[in-house]
Formats: C-alpha cells, sequence, structure tokens
C-alpha cells in the first residue's frame, strides 16, 4: 500500500460511503445506523491496523522520528501552486487516531436519534471526512477546503437535529466560524502572495520543504538564477505549510508587506510587519474555534442545543481542530508575530481558564456546565501553547516550552477523551427524563449505579484527577507556566480548586443527593447494554492513558511518545529563531545610523 492510497482512503472513505448509505430505504433505519457505524469502524480499524499495529510495515509510524512520515505532495492546480499534499507527524498522528475514536463513539451513541436518519448519517460521514482532513492536510488551500466542508454538515446536524433554539445555535455556530475563516482566508492569501519559492536563503532549508518534484525542479532553477542576477525571474508562490514554515523562520519575505524603495525596509501596517498581522488573524480564527474568551459564546449554545452525538464531536474533535492550527500554523509560519504576541496569547489561555471556571460553577443546566468546562480546559491548551519561556533571560532554553506545548497537545487528547464521556453522560440522562436542571436531579446513585460509577469516573478524568487522563497535560502545563511568569501559574495552578468545585457539586447534586425531584423519574432506568460499552469504553482508556501517559510497560509508545521528537524540533527550531532573532536586533541597534559618522566627524 502506498501513502496515498492509505490515507486518502482514511479521509476520504466516509464521504465515499455516503453513496452506499443513499441506497439503503429510509424505513430501514436500523439498517443505516449499523452501516455508518461500520464505516466509522474501518476508518478506526485503518488507523490503527496500518498505523499503530504496523500491519502495512512500510507505513507504520514511527515515534522516534520528527520528520513528516507517510507522506505524499502532487500538484493538484498548478497555476497557482495548489498541492494535493497530506501527511502525519506526532502533531496530527494523535489527533488523526482521536478523531477515529471519537467518530465511532459518537455514532454509536446515535440511535437516540429517530428523525430522517439516512439525512443525519450522511452527514455526520461527511463531517468525519472534513475533521480528518483537517488533521493531514499540509497544504494550506486543501486545509482551508476541509475546514470549510466540516461547516455545512454540523450547521445542519444542530439545526435539524437539535433542541428547542436550534435554529439559533446553529446560525450563531455558522456566523462565528464563517467569521474566522474569513480571516483566516485573509492571512493564508497575505502569506501566498508574500511567499516566494525562489528565494536564495530558502536554499539550505529546502529538504524540510517537502515540494513536489516539479516544485523543487522550479524552485531550484529560480534560485540559481536569483544568484546569477537574473532581473526577470518571477516570485514562486506556495500553499505549502511545510515550506511557509521554513520561510517564516529563514527569510525575511514576511517581515513586511513588500520593500519600501526609497529605504529599502519592509513596509509595515500600524506600525506592525506581515507576520504579526498574519498571526493574528489566523489566531483569532483559530481561537473561535477553541474556543477563548471572548470568542466562545457559540459554544454553549451550539452544545446546549445540539444532539449528545454531536456535542460529543464537537467537544471531542472539533475543538481540537483550533488547538492544532495554532500549533501546526501559527507560530512556525509566523514566528514573529507569535514572540511578540506571547503575553497576549498567555493571557487570553489563563482568562479562559479562569471565567470558563467560573461560568460553569454558576450553571444550573447540566449540560451547559459541561459546555463552560470546555472553555476552561481549553484555555490550558492556549497557555500551553503561548508559553514562550525560551528567552535570553533563561539561556534560549526550550525545554519548558517544549513541556507546554507538550502538555498542551496531551490536553487536547485528553480532553478529547473525557468531554466525550461528559457529553454523553449528560445526554443518558436526558434521554431518559428530558431535561437538565440540575436542581431537579438527584438520587441518580441508587437507581442506575453502573451509569453513576461511570460518570464519576469520567467526571473525576475532567477535574484532573492523578491516575486519570486529565491529570497530565494540566500539570504539565503550569509546570512550564512557571518559567514564564510566577503570576500566570498561580493563576493557572489555582484553577483546579474551581474545576474541583463545579465537578463534585455537580456530581454531589445529580447523583449524591437524597431523592430525584424532576418530571419522568419512572424513565430513570439502568443503562442499557450499548451505552454501558461506550461509557465503560471512555473509562478504560481515561484510565489507561492517565497511568501510561509515555508508553506502556512492554515498551510500546503512548500519546506523549508520538508526539515528543516532533514537537521537540518545532519547539527547538523556534529556539533557535529566537537566539538569532535576538543576535539581530542587538546587531542592529549597535549600528550606526547614517547620519551617526557625519556628526562624529563634525564634532572631532
Amino acid at each position: 500500500m502506498t501513502p496515498e492510497f492509505i490515507l486518502s482512503l482514511i479521509v476520504f472513505l466516509p464521504a465515499l460511503a455516503t453513496l452506499g448509505i443513499m441506497l439503503i430505504p429510509s424505513e430501514q433505519k436500523d439498517a443505516i445506523r449499523w452501516a455508518t457505524l461500520v464505516v466509522t469502524g474501518v476508518v478506526l480499524l485503518l488507523v490503527f491496523g496500518v498505523y499503530i499495529a504496523g500491519y502495512a510495515p512500510n507505513l507504520a509510524f514511527d515515534p522516534e522520528k520528527s520528520i513528516l512520515q507517510s507522506f505524499f505532495n502532487h500538484s493538484w492546480v498548478e497555476s497557482f501552486n495548489i498541492d494535493y499534499f497530506m501527511g502525519l507527524d506526532g502533531i496530527s498522528f494523535p489527533l488523526l487516531v482521536l478523531t477515529a475514536f471519537v467518530s465511532m463513539l459518537a455514532m454509536g451513541a446515535s440511535w437516540s436519534i429517530n428523525k430522517y436518519v439516512k439525512g443525519y448519517c450522511i452527514l455526520f460521514l461527511l463531517l468525519e471526512t472534513g475533521m480528518l482532513g483537517v488533521f493531514v492536510a499540509l497544504d494550506l488551500f486543501l486545509f482551508y477546503v476541509f475546514w470549510e466542508v466540516m461547516l455545512l454538515p454540523m450547521y445542519f446536524l444542530i439545526g435539524v437535529w437539535g433542541g428547542p433554539r436550534k435554529e439559533y445555535a446553529a446560525i450563531k455556530f455558522f456566523l462565528y466560524t464563517l467569521f474566522g475563516s474569513v480571516l483566516m482566508l485573509i492571512a493564508i492569501l497575505m502569506l501566498y502572495f508574500s511567499s516566494d519559492l525562489s528565494d536564495p536563503l530558502l536554499m539550505p532549508h529546502m529538504e524540510k520543504c517537502y515540494l513536489n518534484v516539479q516544485a523543487q525542479a522550479d524552485a531550484t532553477a529560480a534560485m540559481s538564477k536569483r544568484i546569477a542576477n537574473d532581473q526577470s525571474v518571477q516570485p514562486i508562490h506556495t500553499f505549502n505549510i511545510m515550506a511557509l514554515a521554513q520561510i517564516g523562520q529563514h527569510t525575511q519575505q514576511f517581515d513586511g508587506f513588500g520593500i519600501d524603495p526609497a529605504t529599502q525596509r519592509p513596509i509595515l501596517f500600524l506600525g506592525q510587519g506581515l507576520q504579526w498581522w498574519a498571526f493574528l488573524l489566523l489566531f483569532i480564527g483559530f481561537a473561535i474555534k477553541v474556543p477563548s474568551v471572548p470568542v466562545h459564546t457559540w459554544l454553549p449554545d451550539a452544545h446546549v442545543e445540539a444532539p449528545t452525538p454531536i456535542s460529543m464531536i464537537l467537544a471531542g474533535v472539533l475543538l481540537k481542530m483550533g488547538g492544532n492550527g495554532i500549533l501546526r500554523i501559527c507560530y512556525p509560519i509566523c514566528p514573529q508575530g507569535g514572540y511578540e504576541l506571547m503575553w497576549f496569547v498567555c493571557t487570553l489561555g489563563v482568562v479562559s481558564m479562569i471565567y470558563g471556571a467560573f461560568a460553569a460553577m454558576a450553571q444550573t443546566d447540566f449540560k451547559r456546565l459541561v459546555a463552560y468546562s470546555s472553555v476552561s480546559h481549553m484555555g490550558y491548551v492556549v497557555l500551553g501553547l503561548g508559553v514562550w519561556s525560551a528567552l535570553a533571560r533563561n539561556g534560549y532554553s526550550s525545554e519548558y516550552w517544549n513541556m507546554g506545548v507538550q502538555g498542551a497537545m496531551y490536553q487536547m487528547i485528553a480532553h478529547g477523551i473525557s468531554s466525550t464521556g461528559m457529553f454523553f453522560i449528560v445526554g443518558v440522562l436526558y434521554d431518559r427524563v428530558h431535561h437538565r436542571n440540575l436542581n431537579e436531579f438527584g438520587g441518580i446513585f441508587d437507581k442506575m449505579p453502573y451509569y453513576t460509577a461511570m460518570a464519576i469516573l469520567i467526571f473525576f478524568a475532567g477535574l484532573g484527577l492523578p491516575g486519570l487522563c486529565g491529570f497530565i497535560g494540566e500539570v504539565f502545563v503550569v509546570l512550564a507556566v512557571w518559567k514564564f511568569s510566577y503570576l500566570l501559574a498561580i493563576l493557572s495552578a489555582a484553577v483546579v480548586i474551581l474545576t474541583a468545585g463545579y465537578i463534585l457539586w455537580a456530581v454531589q447534586r445529580v447523583y449524591l443527593g437524597p431523592e430525584y425531584k424532576g418530571p419522568h423519574g419512572d424513565h430513570l432506568t439502568p443503562s442499557n447494554l450499548r451505552e454501558n460499552i461506550i461509557g465503560t469504553v471512555i473509562c478504560v482508556f481515561a484510565v489507561i492513558f492517565g497511568i501510561f501517559p509515555y508508553q506502556f510497560p512492554d515498551g510500546r509508545p503512548s500519546i506523549l511518545k508520538y508526539m515528543d521528537a516532533t514537537i521537540d524540533a518545532q519547539v527547538r527550531d523556534l529556539a533557535e529563531w529566537t537566539r538569532e532573532t535576538d543576535a539581530a536586533n542587538r546587531s542592529t541597534a549597535a549600528t550606526p545610523t547614517p547620519s551617526a559618522p557625519s556628526n562624529v566627524a563634525a564634532n572631532k
């Protein structure tokens, strides 16, 4: 099997399967559900069998390598240098596995959907293709296509199968995401039209650009002409994410909006260069998806109105697309912007953590509480990514920033497990009593003991209890922040207390109260086999990844080991960029201005 075949199959199999789903009569709802579940299962088996179990030895993912694996790059739209470019590394691979895993669990939870089942399953599979594609696409144009492919299915899944205010929630989700997409598109076009693969400064770094054969030949030929001072060479623009990262870190192409002919200096806009603005626009677009305060308000409404399986997808996967974008695109391509805005990013992460925790504590709707907890938990991700501690005062050491980024990545995976479980747990209750009022719950433990045991373990995983998956990422981020800012470290550590407060209070009110006070109390029957299987699987992985975050006793890699090499290489490169940039700035500051010699001569 070739990388092109297997990775394309994984991404597009759900979309292709919709053609088969269309042929099943609408009345055969169970057949449609089972067929969709099988498709999500096959995708998960392909990911596990090929890349983890190693049934295709030439494609098995090697956690020791920091370079791209199982990648391919073919020209797609040659006139605009748009490539069909996909691949895996330690950032995309764990998120690909998470997406396949959560998609299967969410489909398993979709048996409660009884309206327009065929349409629901078709949109669900299209959504899965969009999510998988976002994590493996390495061309910005292709990435943007998958990003938009995800938008419409989610809009309809909320707007058609949601709760009483589904239209409002769906439109709000659509508008927020579309606004972020427009900002991202502006930044992408800015980077594309400012990029030039013919820059001789790229020559030592061409191997890391992963260009296709034709683009490599064109760029090499153009570089030779530029070195020979051939003025007829036209710029070679690119959407290649890996090439743009090398341009951003090793050339001056993104320093400004062109060069001022009079001064030969970069043209700035409102005192800032292109990298600063591109980082800001991309960051806002991705922060909306994370979501971070103050662009988070679409999330509680979307979660409350979305059906349970879509809430599982939304929390377990879609929010991670924002974190992936910040880590994959913002920092490598626009390091100057990330460097200058590091305090803004870290402060935003801490504010989101604190605000989300207090907001969750104030809720009386069970699902809205879990939604605000996601805002708080994803704040750890933003904070961990922004902890640019590789500064002069720390000897440009990348150790703690590396810890923060790894903590952020681990938090995305752990939150993908725990939040998926929490929304599933809330949905099990809602399917029975059709309300989520925390003040009317109580005594659920007596009526649903196995369900309660699963619920408490999953909520404790979200709390960050040691031994469960939520602990590792949070403690890594807090430790990393200590080398950046004592104040932010103290505030982020204090959020743990707030998290314990709202989760323990919710557990006490729902499961351990004296008696159930709401309607439909006679419907509180023990969880069925399907619900027990889904909940147990989530509990098992919450425990496994809490005890074995790096590797298993037999030496096989766990989450941290898969991401370690890639993140270490990226952070080390950015730390070296910081050292070189500071040295260049000191050199510039020490260089006399053009008028200085004449002034000195005059004084003499």
